[in-house]
């Protein structure tokens, strides 16, 4: 068994807008087009702004530039569409980077439905996107619900309940709204209890998961990280047993694999082939799709006044009265809201594996430098 990894409590303070900077030139120096490089960076850099680092610069070198220098991802890819009904269209993204991809596609969808009041843009044929919620917050940001989710192409990480072989990803989804000022309503989440990012930083960080995240062949819980990667240890569904409602984390990701690649024509996760592997997760996260909905209410009710609407559904989840003890009641994207302004206003704090790493890379500088604080 492998020794675990040494905790590495360094934490170095970095610039944000520093780090969007570096991670812009070294996506167009990989070739990707300046808009969309810096679209990517913003996606990338999100993560770690609102404390999603397993979908943040965690992510660059494990994923991100493999993908590139392999050849799995086109750098100068062009979407390309394939059906467009007006309110709804179907898009090959080609191999693009779904950083800048599906942001784009959100906006395509927002567009529609601000002629529509719906937008939906399925796209089939994509690579990773990061937080599904940097893209979903975007129509939001037009005053709109935004629903996002995405398969993981062919790549199969979870189990069926009761199942011995991987067959489906994590399979994220979100939702956002308009909330409050500046704290818009933001569900982000993988179908499994976590990600497999956070299972990694775990791992690296030489600390236990908790007893719910990951389980072995048997179906007995499993706390060492590292177990995941050498496939001894499953992710488990939320819900986490058939006693505490697994059936609904199941169908939830279920659900995004008809949304995301049914839908679009992307890769299965659960298909014939799946079965060939030995039980362990298995094949690769490519022709990934995507699901992108925008709905603008105020265009499907004219003249309703929907943002009061709003404003008094998420106003009067906040003035809740605390349990005894417990912090004032929030909603999914105020504690996001939070922690991207203030890591706006003072920096992003990386651990310091990953800040070494950065800097091997030429993107930051010493501790100490314009970039570190």
């Amino acid at each position: 068994m492998t020794a675990p990894t040494a905790p590495d409590p360094t934490r170095v303070l970095v610039d944000h807008t520093a780090l969007r900077t570096a991670v812009t030139g070294l996506f167009a120096g990989h070739g990707i087009p300046a808009a969309r490089a810096r679209l990517a960076a913003d996606a990338l850099c999100h993560g770690d702004l609102t404390g999603m680092e397993s979908h943040g610069m965690f992510n660059l070198t494990r994923l991100y530039l493999p993908l590139l220098e392999s050849g799995r991802c086109d750098p100068g890819a062009e979407p390309r569409t394939l059906t467009d009904l007006g309110a709804c269209a179907v898009v090959d993204a080609r191999r693009a980077l779904g950083l800048w991809a599906a942001a784009e596609a959100m906006d395509d969808a927002v567009a529609r439905a601000q002629r529509h009041g719906v937008g939906l843009v399925s796209v089939r044929g994509a690579t990773h996107f990061g937080c599904a919620g940097f893209h979903a917050v975007r129509a939001a940001h037009a005053g709109m619900i935004g629903v996002v989710a995405s398969n993981c192409g062919g790549q199969r990480i979870a189990r069926p309940p009761g199942g011995a072989v991987a067959m489906l990803g994590t399979n994220p989804l979100s939702v956002a709204a308009p909330a409050l000022d500046g704290h818009p309503f933001l569900l982000d989440m993988s179908t499994t209890v976590a990600p497999t990012g956070r299972v990694r930083i775990a791992a690296r960080s030489g600390t236990e998961v908790p007893a719910g995240w990951l389980e072995d062949a048997a179906g007995d819980p499993v706390t060492d990280p590292s177990a995941f990667d050498r496939g001894e240890a499953f992710l488990r569904w939320l819900g986490g047993t058939a006693d505490t409602g697994v059936h609904k984390g199941y169908g939830l990701g279920i659900a995004v694999e008809l949304l995301a690649a049914v839908v679009s024509g992307a890769a299965l996760g659960p298909a014939p082939d799946a079965l060939d592997g030995d039980g362990r997760p298995h094949g690769r996260d490519d022709d990934i799709g995507f699901f992108l909905l925008a709905i603008a209410p105020e265009v499907l009710r004219p003249g309703a006044d929907v943002a009061g609407t709003t404003r008094s559904l998420f106003g009067a989840l906040a003035d809740c009265p605390p349990a005894p003890g417990a912090e004032p009641v929030r909603y999914p994207g105020w504690r996001e809201a939070e922690l991207a302004a203030e890591r706006r206003r003072d920096g992003i704090p990386l651990p310091g594996y990953l800040y070494r790493e950065l800097a091997t890379l030429g993107l930051l500088g010493r501790p100490g430098s314009g970039d570190a604080r």
